[in-house]
């Protein structure tokens, strides 16, 4: 990928072609591949009714994995690659707000999960608590106070837990293309957005 790829505002085909390339990648030590994940929690989703937004969020979350494409991951890591920050900052300037931010912020809810649930952190899978300790651990009292402040935090807390539900071996799942007209209307929205 080159700067001129974003550069010609097709963020929706650039995605496509990374799907198509990269998704069918381990993903991070899980029985899933990355597309198979993401295309999981984007399913679970719209399933749930959740408005578009969070929809192109839940499937665009861990586009930030692919960072070799906008460093390369693995699950022997024994620091964090911030993909949650690449990848809003892809995303910035195509999406809206809501999208960008529940991508940025679904490490932290994992970790404000962590610190708010006594049950949440049994259910995570063993390479998703690898991650976490990679990521800082659950929040304490003052990281949880700013995120609450923060303008999507709930959103984002929704997305993680598609998130950790979208590992299933063998799931049915919507395709990319059943997508495409859910980011196109998001991409819009985006456009609409006031920028600073």
């Amino acid at each position: 990928m080159n700067d001129g790829d974003l550069d010609s505002g097709d963020i929706i085909g650039l995605i496509a072609d990374i799907f198509e390339r990269r998704g069918a990648e381990s993903y991070l030590g899980e029985a899933v591949t990355v597309a198979e994940h993401m295309l999981q929690t984007a399913t679970l989703a719209v399933a749930e009714g959740a408005p578009d937004a969070l929809v192109a969020a839940a499937l665009l979350h861990d586009i930030g994995h692919f960072t070799s494409e906008f460093g390369e991951y693995s699950p022997g890591d024994t620091v964090d690659r911030h993909h949650d920050a690449a990848g809003a900052k892809v995303l910035e300037g195509f999406f809206p707000l809501a999208v960008t931010e529940c991508v940025r912020l679904h490490v932290a809810a994992k970790r404000y999960l962590c610190a708010t649930d006594p049950s949440y952190y049994g259910k995570l899978s063993e390479p998703s608590k690898h991650s976490l300790a990679l990521q800082g651990g659950p929040m304490d009292e003052t990281e949880i106070a700013l995120f609450r402040s923060l303008a999507f935090h709930r959103e984002a807390v929704r997305v993680r837990q598609w998130d950790d539900d979208g590992k299933a071996t063998g799931a049915q799942t919507m395709s990319f293309d059943d997508f495409r007209p859910l980011l196109q209307r998001a991409v819009e929205q985006g456009r609409g957005e006031p920028r600073a």
